[in-house]
């Protein structure tokens, strides 16, 4: 059985409460979340009839990743993902960087899920919307992560019998058509990159298991089984409706769509459908929502255990045993950002920075041994490759501003380094 059951800890570690069950929808909360309901329609405009190619080469991009991490994540079983797995590895710099990458690209991502949540709820007033949810969700988080698997549970359960509902109600109508399938010449080489580029967006959660590594129970066991589970489900529902999306609307109506699965139904005839699909696309966004300021916060934690971010950060709640001064530091960001601007147009740029935080987890396990569980040599090979291609293929735009969002975060890391060399004997960050 794979129950939540506390384990005790020590003061200023988190509880493992987690088995393989709840890791697995943990992820599941965070990949089947906004992006299938919203990717869709820009990786069409991008691939084309090529869409189907381009979820193929993000669906392995993300394999790859999801395996190196899992390698790491069971000989690393603590807060922070890539941030520890970089450090540990590569060097305080590499996993610097990456954690960096990660906590600005994922801050965006939290924003953007926040309104898409107040666009389906109440489009008037969705900054409103977006803030009050991002209490909400805060508020879940504080009170422990056992609350938080429970909850990320029902939402999951939801938005799966949605999903499943539109698939079978799209293919079985007399709109869908096989033919629309079909390859034409529009599908390029540059387009399909692309568009695996801004589906990865739609993936980018499996290793959310990894960020909560202290909180895992048997670690080692755990994780390995639950990343691959998580993602190997994600893609196999991606795939699905993608296939049953193309049938009824083709490449160019996709494109063309504002909300790819309403407007599916609707062209088949099912309009009383498209209601409950608006309800689960909100549903899934808040369930993104949820996963990601548990995971933004725990890597929070980890880089202001290492002194990286303010050590004020690096408390954790004596009664809840969660990192809550993270988690309410990154809530308030998020709503204000959610308040303030519209982040949807962020999605390449959350990828950049996301494509970036796993180039280093798949450099990370290159390193690893036999002895230490490396996977063959090829996977984080074909990872480290894939996410700098997908990377640079993203519109320019979204490539100029990740890349000045690292190089500030370099030129942070370089700032400090001195004032740190001062302070500890080895040259290396202070430990708390």
């Amino acid at each position: 059985m794979s129950g939540t059951v506390n384990t005790p800890a020590g003061p200023g570690e988190l509880r493992r409460r987690l088995g393989v069950f709840d890791a697995v929808v943990v992820g599941l909360g965070s990949m089947i979340g906004a992006g299938i309901f919203g990717a869709l329609a820009p990786a069409a405009r991008e691939a084309g009839s090529g869409l189907l190619f381009g979820l193929v080469a993000a669906g392995v991009v993300a394999y790859c990743n999801a395996t190196s991490s899992a390698r790491l994540a069971a000989r690393y079983p603590r807060s922070g993902g890539t941030y520890v797995y970089g450090r540990e590895r590569l060097g305080d710099f590499w996993g610097y960087l990456a954690g960096w990458g990660f906590v600005v690209g994922k801050t965006a991502s939290c924003a953007a899920m926040a309104l898409t949540v107040g666009s389906y709820v109440w489009p008037a007033q969705a900054p409103a919307v977006a803030v009050a949810a991002v209490v909400a969700l805060t508020a879940v988080n504080y009170v422990g992560v056992h609350k938080a698997a429970w909850l990320t549970r029902a939402i999951v359960a939801f938005v799966l019998a949605v999903l499943a509902a539109v698939v079978v109600a799209l293919l079985t109508s007399g709109e869908a058509d096989a033919a629309r399938l079909e390859i034409g010449h529009d599908a390029t080489l540059g387009g399909v990159l692309r568009a695996g580029g801004l589906l990865f967006f739609a993936f980018a959660g499996y290793a959310r298991i990894a960020t909560l590594g202290e909180e895992v129970r048997d670690p080692a066991r755990t994780i390995p089984r639950a990343i691959p589970l998580a993602l190997g489900i994600t893609l196999a529902v991606y795939a699905v409706v993608a296939v049953a999306a193309l049938t009824v609307l083709g490449s160019g109506g996709l494109a063309a769509a504002s909300a790819p699965l309403a407007d599916a139904v609707r062209a088949a005839g099912l309009s009383w459908l498209a209601p409950v699909v608006r309800v689960g696309a909100a549903v899934a966004a808040l369930g993104s929502l949820l996963a990601l300021i548990l995971g933004v916060s725990r890597t929070t934690l980890a880089m202001a255990r290492d002194r990286h971010l303010p050590p004020v950060l690096a408390a954790v709640h004596p009664r809840f045993a969660v990192p809550h001064r993270a988690e309410l530091t990154v809530g308030a960001v998020v709503a204000v950002l959610a308040a303030t601007a519209d982040l949807r147009g962020a999605i390449g740029f959350s990828s950049f920075g996301v494509l970036a935080y796993y180039a280093v987890a798949n450099a990370s396990a290159w390193t690893l041994t036999p002895a230490e569980g490396r996977p063959p040599r090829i996977i984080p090979a074909l990872g480290l490759v894939g996410c700098l291609v997908l990377a640079f293929a993203l519109p320019v735009s979204s490539v100029i501003w990740g890349a000045a969002v690292l190089a500030v975060g370099a030129a942070a890391y370089g700032a400090r380094r001195p004032r740190s060399a001062a302070r500890s004997p080895t040259g290396g960050a202070p430990r708390p």
